[in-house]
């Protein structure tokens, strides 16, 4: 089988109509609630609750909601990314949007549910709540496709009666971890996940999700995304995908946490000395704890611009910026001067002035030394092949032939 034909295509979007200055918000928040442990989505938490599902009692949570029923999920992110899902067979699509922070698939919330020869009501209320919305509704079981070599069979979806929050899609495909459905759905533990039925069912081998971005410089929707279920593409990659284990320091460890430093230029001047952080999806910037942050602001010689509050460059700043070397697992990985800046297209969009130069590395607003002390974001992210897989507990990283593009 092609791992072509079990990839689904997305499109991710930076909500930019609030500007630079709500998307550092945004990711701000989102950071603090993952350095205060708010519900685990990493590996480890899945393998825990595997060894509870087995009758071991003895295991202790890795963290989790706080007393506010606090949640990390789409709402907090300030880019997302939507894919054409069908259900039912013949196939229904919906666009839904792809969320790594929660783990229950729905639609209903734009276009309604069309019922088909595979779709059986099971009669069990289902409701989620997320940061800034909500559905609620009854759980049916129906054929879900999201390629032509991904079909699942019997896959609990919840159908909307109810849907706040959600004006622009359909609902949700929730590829997080299977413990985040625990209490959802009426009269049921755990629901399997998209994920989950895929390797139950022999589709995929290993409980894994390969992540490709073609870095855009419009503002516009288009499909410039790619998720490989249960193994690598490597017609997106140039070189060896280089995994590396979950990190042992908490909280990075909870989610999908690695160890790493930053190095400036040639030199090798230190920004960030090893420590652990995570890689991240859900947040837009490359966020670094304040001490690095003022480092790199030094050794770039770039100033806060107050309208944005984005660091910016002049342009013969820029001419002399070094590329940032992020070392993971012995391996290094680079950020190019171009891919350390904003796509200048894109600046009135951000709030910022047209020809300016605005970095994507940001302050993740707290000291090194607290156990996650970097978010590797989207920004990061666009320009390499990134590895989530749960069955090893590993993340992996690969070059793409977008590593050192001049887009931007």
């Amino acid at each position: 089988m092609s791992l072509a034909t079990q990839s689904l295509r997305f499109t991710s979007q930076v909500k930019l109509a609030d500007g630079a200055r709500t998307i550092i918000a945004r990711d701000r928040a989102r950071a603090q609630k993952l350095l205060a442990g708010v519900q685990p989505h990493g590996p480890n938490a899945h393998h825990l609750l595997e060894l509870r599902a087995r009758g071991r009692s003895d295991t202790e949570p890795l963290a989790g909601r706080d007393a506010a029923g606090d949640t990390i999920d789409v709402t907090d992110a300030a880019v997302t990314y939507t894919a054409s899902v069908g259900v039912g067979s013949p196939a229904t699509d919906y666009t839904l949007l792809i969320d790594t922070g929660s783990s229950n698939t729905w639609v209903g919330a734009g276009k309604k549910y069309k019922q088909t020869s595979t779709s059986k009501s099971t009669g069990k209320k289902v409701s989620v709540s997320y940061g800034s919305g909500s559905f609620s509704g009854t759980e049916f079981t129906d054929q879900v496709t999201l390629a032509s070599e991904l079909v699942i069979q019997s896959q609990s979806i919840g159908v909307a009666s109810t849907a706040q929050g959600f004006d622009d899609v359909d609902g949700i495909l929730g590829i997080g971890p299977v413990d985040l459905t625990e209490g959802t759905v009426g009269g049921q533990t755990p629901v399997p996940t998209v994920t989950d039925n895929l390797f139950k069912q022999g589709t995929i081998s290993t409980e894994s999700i390969g992540i490709f971005y073609q870095p855009s410089t419009s503002a516009e929707s288009v499909a410039n995304g790619e998720l490989t279920f249960g193994g690598v593409d490597s017609t997106k990659t140039t070189g060896d995908v280089n995994f590396v284990p979950i990190t042992g320091t908490s909280p990075a460890s909870a989610y999908w946490g690695i160890d790493q430093d930053v190095t400036y230029g040639s030199s090798g001047e230190s920004i960030l000395s090893s420590t652990a952080g995570i890689v991240d999806t859900g947040t837009t910037l490359v966020l670094i704890a304040t001490d690095a942050f003022q480092a790199y602001q030094k050794a770039t010689g770039a100033k806060l611009d107050q309208s944005t509050g984005l660091l910016t460059l002049t342009a013969s700043q820029f001419e002399n910026l070094q590329s940032l070397f992020f070392n993971i697992g012995g391996v290094q990985y680079e950020l190019t001067p171009n891919a350390q800046i904003w796509p200048r297209a894109l600046n009135s969009q951000l709030g910022g002035t047209e020809g300016d130069i605005y970095l994507v590395v940001s302050d993740l607003g707290s000291p090194s030394g607290q156990g996650l002390d970097f978010i590797n974001g989207f920004t990061f992210l666009q320009r390499f092949y990134s590895v989530f897989d749960v069955t090893n507990s590993q993340v992996g990283l690969a070059t793409t032939a977008f590593t050192d593009a001049e887009t931007n």
